[in-house]
């Protein structure tokens, strides 16, 4: 099938519905507006008390099925994924969204809705690789008046021929300015230095002009020792770049060929140190998934790139 004869089949899902009659699974509730407002830092008295209102842009959350899906999809956006996969586009990407507010939701509100498959793109190509863009439009109800429209578009594609002979990414290269400076001097020399007010003598990292606690402006510093636990950490699954890999984890400078194309998960820490400081690094020396939180660590300094010094922390250190 070429690409005339695909776009054409694929225009006539184009005004075919992809959800009917789908119901939230759960009315509007002020818990899940406190957890949305906790997790993005959202104050606005507006979403708490006796007359509440859930933020305009938790409209899509009130028509997700979870893990289990939903009964109200159609075969019709199914069949339509399936051709697209059948013509080699067999990756996909959320791209971006648009929301329509046209009346608050209330803690109480039984949510419906309807998905229709807005639009089907011509073959576009991009650097993912070359693909078609899928938009559907959902119209959410409370109490079967339209409270918003939500449309969602992805790109599906065939995924571009990875180049073997492009250059091994370099890993992001740290801002230094007139406050850090010092700081990344110490890595140089490797040495971690941890910045200690004057007047009250509170450490503090990341360096700051100033003291938090008492506003002092002088500041000497203290030469951490390296030892530290895990305080919390995340694993990196997505995106997957090449610069932050298990090849940490070989002995010495030195990384076995091919190690940087591996692009696995990793681990990223936040440390706290024996002075009481937390810092952000790369957990080393165990697999990603075996990193837990009190897991003693060691400071180490890592020369990236030929160039760059940077501390990280070896961990299952006795």
């Amino acid at each position: 099938m070429d690409d005339d004869d695909l776009s054409v089949r694929l225009k006539a899902y184009e005004g075919r519905p992809a959800a009917v009659a789908g119901t939230g699974r759960d009315p509007v509730n002020l818990p899940m507006i406190r957890h949305w407002c906790e997790a993005l830092g959202d104050t606005n008295p507006a979403y708490t008390g006796p007359g509440a209102v859930a933020p305009p842009t938790m409209l899509q959350v009130w028509t997700m099925g979870g893990l289990g899906g939903h009964t109200a999809r159609t075969t019709a956006y199914d069949e339509l994924l399936g051709l697209l996969d059948a013509a080699g586009c067999v990756a996909v990407v959320a791209t971006d969204c648009e929301q329509e507010y046209l009346r608050p939701l209330r803690p109480g509100d039984e949510i419906t809705f309807d998905t229709v498959i807005e639009s089907v793109s011509a073959r576009k190509t991009t650097r993912l690789g070359s693909g078609y863009f899928v938009t559907t439009r959902t119209d959410v109800r409370a109490g079967g008046e339209l409270a918003g429209t939500h449309r969602f578009r992805i790109l599906k594609y065939a995924p571009a021929a990875r180049q073997r002979t492009a250059p091994r990414e370099r890993r992001p290269r740290p801002v230094v300015n007139r406050d850090n400076a010092g700081f990344w001097a110490g890595v140089e020399r490797g040495e971690l230095l941890i910045q200690r007010c004057v007047g009250c003598r509170t450490a503090r990292f990341p360096w700051l002009p100033g003291c938090p606690d008492c506003g002092g402006p002088d500041w000497d510093t203290v030469r951490a020792s390296g030892e530290g636990t895990v305080h919390s950490y995340v694993v990196m699954h997505h995106p997957p770049f090449p610069a932050f890999t298990e090849a940490d984890d070989t002995e010495g400078a030195e990384r076995a060929e091919g190690a940087e194309a591996a692009a696995g998960p990793y681990a990223v820490g936040l440390i706290e140190l024996a002075e009481g400081v937390r810092m952000v690094s790369n957990v080393i020396g165990v697999p990603y998934d075996k990193v837990r939180i009190g897991m003693p660590v060691r400071l180490e300094f890592r020369r990236y790139d030929d160039e760059l010094v940077l501390p990280v922390f070896r961990g299952g250190t006795p």
